[in-house]
């Protein structure tokens, strides 16, 4: 079969041209298709439910909708780990699958479930919803409103959110790749009531009474349509509330035949949703932004352009005085990561072809073994982008040049031994060229087959991994395979039509300055070997030494999952005290960026405070992310290194009274979190069903890691001490005044 494909490359060399051609274009077109990252995407294969109930407390989140979902999706057809967040009216519900499961599929089994677990959560509390189908490296783009210089106390957080709201988030939606917008921060708008409880009490009203009114009166219908003539007149009546002077003329209720109306128990005004998180900027207080979240799957490089050119669009909607100031833009990343390996690859492929040209001796034999790189990474993209394999610094990086060019090397090198061997000082015709290739490849080919099924089975374990080292090595073995594959091909169809159509046809009488060189080295080669065959046993002794040495080195050496990849910027996550509130934590997060912008290298800060309106990183409200946006290193001056950087600002800013960080990076960080529902390296997890029990142990386990060498930030999550305000309802007095429990959580509630 390789005799018959080297024969027909040979002899059909217009065909091959142009197959060959068009394999070409494939590649440069699949080229221009492929999905590029700074890393593999190594989120489990996941789903999320989000429920939110503002008005609920810890406990009851946990009991009334984190417990009766968490028992429906027990069952769920390939569930490998199940895991929930109950916080303040907020529940998330963590469902992982196994990898081999389909998306949509998880999505579809999930969303089963919930209507099945909606039905014993009560109607008041939430309705239970999938989050946006997207991962670990979603999160490709962060920005923050600013007001313009002299507009600075134009507009408030209100007004902010606002824009962001109904100008902003609503253009990006449409953005082809974008699942979902998250803002952040700001005051939701909404009307709100402020009754005046003295007037409620004398017009023997209660707030269920106003509640109910509120609720009534804010409506839409239709009433089909009517024949006038010759014309049909379809019915509308518009109810719904336009502005204040509608609120304040509903009416609550009717006393002697005199509407008591709502102005008449209380203020009408603009007010804002409970919050649960905030964003603030470069020391400067609260701000107003928003982070795009990229569909899972989508080429990130093509949906930030999207993005850019949509965001160029918005900008001219805005009011006046606004504009737009992002903070993480993925391309940065993905940029200096490409960069690096494109430097890398380069540099690589010079040196090889530079060690050809000169041990073959020949110019254009080198060329021709050399141009087998090109095209086996071209075959190598074209197959990524049809298993859908993104190019990153994992799959990308691992090329060896010198496992793709051996097949080839292998076929020349036959060649120009055979050529100097049986016709030194003579001159061949084409069809003897032909003849002589096509006869020399195919005796070579089957020693140069072998030697790449060799390389290939040698990443075979690598397609057995699973998890997460599945999918952080397996794209490295498949790009590696491909272009192995593809040189392989090559070897077999473009080297012998190259061979035989560029190799000089023309033999030299002498040898080349390369062929002295070599038979230099094996001069004084052979007598050394001679030597040293006479000393075996020293010679086995000294090898059985030396690999020993080696076992006992190479447990001494430090080891990692992987090389870290230095994303260039901070994510610095920092606790206070428990139960603090917002604007406490807000005045803390302020309070550290203005530390963090003090040093040089910093040349942005913005804290993400709490919970997003996407919670899929659901925060307390004591809790935040301090992203620093860092400076180029060539800018850098106070510090030599991300470590030593990360040393300074942790004892600057742990100058701060009860204030616990973790430094990490953005991916990083966002990658722990999803996959282990920590945001540390390391996390030690305590199971059990006392809360107060597990806090203190969690205690006494961080007394006894915090020695360890190595280890620089500890923190053990505040699971207690959450401050509340109880109230115990006396049910003997409720009966007494003819109420329901009902009722009375009516009135707390509705307060």
């Amino acid at each position: 079969m390789i005799n018959k494909i080297i024969h027909f490359s040979v002899n059909n060399k217009l065909i091959t041209g142009v197959l060959l051609s068009i394999f070409v274009l494939w590649g440069i077109y699949s080229f221009t298709q492929l999905s590029v990252d700074a890393l593999p995407d190594v989120t489990n294969n996941q789903v999320q439910v989000i429920t939110n109930s503002p008005n609920l407390a810890t406990q009851e989140v946990e009991q009334f909708i984190t417990y009766p979902l968490e028992t429906e999706f027990k069952s769920l057809q390939g569930l490998v780990e199940l895991r929930s967040t109950s916080r303040s009216g907020l529940s998330v519900i963590t469902i992982v699958f196994k990898d081999n499961m389909p998306s949509n599929i998880t999505r579809q089994l999930v969303a089963e479930k919930i209507k099945i677990g909606t039905e014993q959560i009560p109607k008041e509390y939430g309705t239970p919803e999938i989050a946006p189908p997207t991962t670990g490296l979603g999160e490709i783009y962060q920005y923050v409103i600013v007001p313009k210089k002299g507009y600075e106390d134009k507009f408030s957080s209100t007004d902010l959110r606002t824009v962001q709201d109904w100008i902003i988030k609503r253009q990006l939606l449409g953005t082809e790749g974008i699942v979902d917008i998250s803002s952040f921060g700001g005051k939701l708008k909404q009307y709100e009531v402020s009754v005046k409880p003295e007037r409620l009490a004398a017009m023997n009203l209660t707030l269920i009474d106003v509640y109910n009114a509120l609720q009534k009166n804010n409506s839409n219908t239709g009433g089909s349509y009517i024949d006038k003539g010759p014309n049909i007149y379809f019915i509308r009546g518009e109810g719904l509330i336009e502005k204040l002077d509608d609120i304040n003329n509903i009416v609550v209720a009717n006393a002697n035949g005199i509407p008591v109306l709502i102005k008449d128990i209380g203020t009408v005004d603009f007010g804002f949703a409970p919050r649960y998180g905030a964003m603030t900027r470069n020391g400067k207080g609260e701000t107003v932004g928003g982070v795009v979240l990229m569909q899972k799957g989508e080429n990130a490089v093509r949906v930030i352009e999207r993005v850019k050119e949509k965001m160029k669009t918005i900008e001219k909607y805005l009011p006046e005085g606004l504009g737009i100031d992002v903070f993480v833009d993925r391309t940065k990343l993905i940029d200096r990561t490409i960069s690096t390996v494109s430097i890398n690859l380069l540099e690589g492929a010079l040196i090889v072809i530079f060690v050809l040209v000169v041990f073959l001796g020949n110019f254009r034999a080198g060329l021709i073994v050399a141009s087998v790189i090109p095209l086996a990474m071209l075959f190598a993209v074209a197959m990524m982008n049809l298993f859908g394999v993104s190019a990153n610094l994992m799959s990308m990086g691992a090329l060896d040049f010198g496992l793709i060019v051996d097949g080839a090397v292998i076929v020349v090198e036959s060649l120009l031994h055979k050529f100097s061997t049986q016709f030194r000082n003579q001159k061949l015709s084409q069809t003897q060229m032909d003849a002589e290739v096509t006869d020399g490849s195919s005796k070579i080919m089957s020693s140069a087959v072998f030697g790449q099924i060799i390389i290939l089975i040698v990443y075979i374990p690598i397609f057995a991994l699973s998890g997460i080292e599945g999918k952080m090595f397996t794209p490295m073995a498949q790009t590696v395979s491909f272009a192995i594959v593809g040189a392989l091909l090559l070897s077999i169809t473009y080297v012998p039509l190259m061979s035989s159509l560029f190799l000089n046809k023309k033999i030299a009488a002498k040898d080349t300055l390369t062929d002295r060189a070599i038979k230099w080295l094996v001069s004084k080669y052979q007598p050394a070997l001679n030597r040293i065959i006479k000393f075996r046993v020293a010679v086995i002794a000294g090898a059985v030494f030396i690999f020993v040495l080696s076992i006992f080195v190479f447990n001494s050496l430090g080891g990692e999952f992987i090389p870290e990849l230095d994303e260039g910027d901070f994510a610095t996550n920092y606790t206070i005290r428990q139960g603090s509130s917002l604007p406490q934590t807000i005045e803390v997060g302020t309070q550290l960026e203005k530390i963090a912008l003090t040093f040089p290298e910093v040349k942005e800060a913005v804290s993400k405070i709490g919970t997003s309106e996407v919670p899929t990183d659901p925060m307390p409200i004591e809790s935040a992310d301090l992203l620093m946006v860092l400076k180029d290193k060539k800018e850098w001056t106070s510090a030599k290194d991300k470590e030593e950087l990360a040393e300074k600002m942790n004892e600057k800013m742990s100058e701060i009274p009860g204030v616990n960080l973790s430094f990490e990076q953005p991916i990083q960080m966002r990658f722990n979190e999803l996959i282990a529902g920590v945001k540390s390296d390391i996390a030690i997890k305590i199971f059990g069903d006392d809360l107060d029990k597990l806090f203190a142990k969690g205690n006494e386990v961080s007394k006894l890691v915090s020695n360890i060498k190595g280890l620089t930030d500890i923190k053990v999550e505040q699971i207690v001490g959450m401050p509340q305000l109880v109230v115990k309802y006396d049910r003997s007095k409720i009966a007494q005044y003819g109420l329901n429990i009902s009722d009375v959580n009516a009135t707390l509630n509705t307060a």
